[in-house]
């Protein structure tokens, strides 16, 4: 259920119905909107004496929630929450678009850094990479590691871009917590649950994106996870899901972006790389997807694709990079939002 406080409830009245809330064993989640705040109370409500709490001072009702997705739920919070990243706070969601942009994985410092400095001056925000790759074949590339992580901390230093790059296991939560803006859990993870409860006990915001065979709700459900472990800072990511057409590596679900603004408050991002798989296709799909109202996006980038130790097919070079951000700040201004 969640609690609804009245608009001016002070710091004291909403402490006082959490520690309610606590007094009936359940588990609070304060959410503060711009005009309300609402407590999300997680447990056994059976011996909850709801009137007792609605009584409670600058209450203004207590409502089930309806939604499996308890704390992800527009149910608890109308307006789409915003996260910020990065050394600068950039905020996703709200009226700004921000775009991420970096290669699949990182090769070396000279490409991370040439990538990074291309798509600051193109106006992104965030500089992705993966330092560990999870990969369907045992004999491709998979990754740096560690020293894929500081390589991608230099260039956050010299750029002041925000890091996002890909926890794929328990034991690497600490360290790419330690490098990392943005940990992102990739779509084979999904549904890694002791995964998902690892990253929301840490204080960095956390890319999900959606299983290749996810329904909405699985995606929301995996989001939950996040949240009740205690990280609200959640951005989902629909990376396209797999069907049986041939023309795409997957199909990019666009639809999703309407459809999950009618559940959730969560920001909504795109990967139009692996949506798709060609990068012919890439700036078409960013620019269906800001105008369907996504939050922001994060695309596949590489100085050279055609040498790239993984997914060349589906990065497009700096240079379409720096052409594609002329068009979707065009169409960003035609639907109301920015880049």
């Amino acid at each position: 259920m969640i609690v609804v406080m009245k608009p001016g409830a002070s710091k004291e009245c909403i402490q006082h119905v959490i520690d309610l809330v606590h007094d009936y064993g359940l588990k609070d989640h304060p959410i503060y909107g711009t005009d309300q705040t609402v407590i999300a109370c997680i447990g056994d409500k059976r011996a909850v004496d709801k009137g007792a709490i609605e009584n409670a001072p600058m209450v203004e009702k207590v409502m089930p929630i309806l939604a499996p997705y308890k704390m992800a739920s527009l149910e608890v919070k109308k307006e789409i929450s915003q996260i910020c990243i990065g050394p600068n706070q950039t905020p996703i969601g709200g009226t700004k678009i921000g775009i991420i942009a970096g290669p699949c994985s990182v090769e070396s410092r000279e490409q991370i850094l040439t990538t990074a400095n291309a798509i600051k001056d193109a106006g992104c925000i965030g500089l992705r990479g993966g330092a560990y790759k999870p990969r369907t074949s045992p004999y491709s590339f998979q990754g740096l590691g560690l020293e894929g992580l500081k390589i991608l901390a230099e260039a956050r230093q010299q750029t002041e871009l925000a890091i996002i790059t890909e926890v794929i296991g328990l034991e690497q939560v600490e360290s790419v917590a330690e490098y990392s803006d943005v940990l992102q859990i990739g779509a084979r993870n999904m549904q890694h649950y002791p995964l998902l409860e690892a990253v929301g006990k840490t204080n960095k915001p956390v890319l999900l994106k959606r299983g290749m065979s996810a329904t909405l709700d699985e995606f929301l459900l995996a989001a939950e996870y996040i949240i009740n472990a205690g990280n609200p800072n959640v951005i989902l990511c629909e990376r396209g899901i797999r069907t049986y057409e041939g023309y795409v590596r997957n199909t990019l679900a666009l639809a999703a972006i309407p459809a999950l603004r009618e559940r959730t408050h969560l920001p909504i991002v795109i990967d139009p790389s692996h949506g798709t798989g060609h990068a012919y296709m890439v700036p078409s799909m960013c620019l269906a997807a800001v105008a369907a109202g996504a939050d922001g996006l994060i695309i596949e980038c590489h100085p050279d694709p055609e040498h790239a130790a993984s997914d060349g097919a589906q990065s497009i070079t700096p240079k379409i990079m720096a052409e594609l951000m002329v068009k979707l700040r065009r169409v960003a201004e035609a639907v109301d939002r920015e880049l």
